[in-house]
């Protein structure tokens, strides 16, 4: 069965993004290392710590579906076409676009919810991953998300856009997580316990 997983990579003081959608302070991990792993983009290839190559390795083979929001859709412009994971984009929207940028993107309008059981029909027994903020936090409150996957760069941003910005006044209770150190990040893996947002 699908696991829903929330993954983002921010800087320690949370930000996944600067006030102009700028990552390059956060995403300098992907090209610091001596170990190559092919995305699913012929000109895109992470070069990472052997550490942080085996979880990509892991994301690029589990992910069955990738659920994000029409903000970082737009910012990204459909990831001119495919992401780089390699698996059917799902964008939560009030309304498709006229000329969508990614071709095959499937465009819900009627809620996180729906969009989340759309990605897990497609994905199978492979993962959903959640991207972009206000997914995440929508999913989070609504008690979607089975793992919570935080990339920490080593930057303190100190202004930006927030991962947990609107999370409401009650609290989303985390397992133990599961540490990884590679070069330039931490990665942190934490299951989020059953009923916590309710």
């Amino acid at each position: 069965m699908a696991r829903v997983i929330a993954d983002m990579t921010m800087s320690l003081d949370g930000f996944i993004a600067d006030p102009d959608d700028g990552v390059m302070e956060l995403f300098g991990w992907f090209g610091n290392g001596d170990v190559e792993t092919p995305s699913h983009i012929d000109t895109l290839t992470f070069r990472t710590s052997e550490a942080s190559a085996a979880l990509l390795r892991e994301a690029l083979a589990h992910t069955g579906a990738l659920v994000c929001g029409r903000r970082l859709y737009e910012v990204t412009k459909g990831w001119g076409g495919a992401h780089p994971i390699g698996a059917p984009i799902f964008v939560v929207t009030h309304e498709p676009p006229a000329q969508p940028y990614a071709p095959g993107a499937t465009f819900v309008t009627d809620g996180v919810a729906a969009a989340i059981k759309q990605a897990k029909a497609v994905a199978g027994d492979r993962d959903v991953v959640v991207a972009s903020a206000e997914m995440a936090q929508q999913c989070l409150v609504a008690g979607l998300v089975d793992e919570l996957s935080v990339n920490i760069a080593p930057v303190l941003l100190g202004r930006g856009i927030r991962w947990f910005d609107r999370l409401g006044d009650t609290p989303i209770r985390l397992g133990d997580p599961q540490v990884v150190e590679g070069r330039g990040v931490t990665h942190l893996r934490y299951p989020v316990t059953p009923g916590s947002s309710s």
